[in-house]
């Protein structure tokens, strides 16, 4: 396994980080076949292990608690909040009341005095993000924290953090954790070049485009993949469309469409790490399977040719909209102020 610096921490993580998503009630609710898993990884030289608290209501959390006993000084270990906890409106967000109380919750469920890498998951707009980062600071100050990091920020939300800490004199993210894959390019226009231009590291996440890209979803064909009728995205035309293009030149190159779509992912220069998410062991060797495929320039080109570099062929269901995307009084100006023009 090569290792990759987490940005400037001089952290070194592997190329592949194990995602635990699927760890719990809302994946896999056996343990003791989840704890097999984590172990089969670090085994393969993976040492890079993303969590969240809201994982199967912290579920998720303890079982990696569990598999890291023994084990945690070789881990790398992150874990993120700020998604609803419970129905009380002060259990989520990036409040520091909430980051105060919730990073205890966290390390008590995973069993350790730190983590390494505390992410906010999700960008609160009703939070000033100067609060956010004072509070992040101190528990780094205190030691439970190593580093910090964002997840799904813009690039203009990127460079006001960035900002804010150095006016203010406070710890800066370190690293960014958006969604990356073959189908989901957009974040190549903005975010990664901000990220480099500070020092952030990339841990991307869904680089098999929310099970898109395992060859398991095709046209007029049923899939097999949990909770499909869930997520629009399984039924997108225009992602079958590149798809059904992608499945001839993955088997051209002899690849399955998983190994192409992992191998394009840290392909990229700007990539730390790609997140993947296994259930079972069987998803685990798959993925572990093309750990070592590399794409030619040729591949990469043709790849380019279907989907152009910085854009989204469309969205993930579970990927960040702002509030001006969700609320059309944000982007509308007043009727009264539409008919006076």
């Amino acid at each position: 396994m090569q290792y990759r610096t987490l940005g400037r921490t001089g952290i070194q993580v592997s190329p592949y980080a194990l995602g635990t998503m699927m760890f719990g009630q809302m994946g896999n609710p056996d343990h003791e076949e989840s704890v097999a898993i984590i172990h089969r990884a670090l085994d393969a030289g993976i040492n890079f292990v993303d969590t969240a608290d809201m994982y199967s209501h912290g579920e998720s959390e303890q079982i990696v608690g569990k598999a890291l006993a023994g084990r945690r000084d070789s881990v790398v270990l992150a874990t993120k909040l700020s998604l609803p906890m419970s129905e009380d409106p002060n259990h989520r967000g990036n409040s520091r009341r909430w980051i105060i109380a919730e990073v205890e919750n966290s390390l008590r469920r995973l069993q350790t005095d730190y983590i390494d890498l505390y992410q906010i998951h999700r960008p609160d707009p009703s939070t000033d993000i100067e609060e956010t980062l004072s509070a992040l600071s101190d528990l780094i100050h205190a030691g439970k924290v190593r580093a910090i990091g964002s997840s799904s920020m813009p690039a203009s939300d990127m460079v006001e953090a960035q900002w804010v800490s150095e006016r203010r004199g406070l710890e800066r993210f370190r690293s960014e954790q958006p969604t990356y894959s073959i189908l989901n390019r957009g974040i190549e226009a903005e975010v990664f070049p901000v990220a480099e231009r500070f020092g952030m590291g990339t841990l991307v996440y869904s680089p098999l485009a929310g099970g898109m890209l395992t060859g398991r979803v095709r046209r007029g064909e049923p899939t097999d993949l949990r909770r499909a009728a869930h997520f629009t995205y399984l039924s997108d035309e225009r992602r079958l469309d590149v798809v059904e293009q992608l499945l001839p030149l993955a088997t051209a190159a002899g690849l399955s469409l998983t190994h192409l779509a992992m191998a394009f992912a840290i392909a990229h220069p700007g990539v730390t790490s790609a997140i993947i998410g296994p259930r079972t062991m069987q998803h685990l060797d798959d993925v572990l399977a093309g750990a070592d495929v590399v794409l030619d320039d040729d591949v990469l080109s043709q790849i380019d040719a279907l989907v152009p570099p910085g854009t989204d062929v469309s969205p993930l269901d579970m990927a960040y909209r702002t509030p001006a995307q969700l609320d059309p009084a944000l982007r509308r100006r007043p009727l009264a102020a539409r008919a006076a023009a």
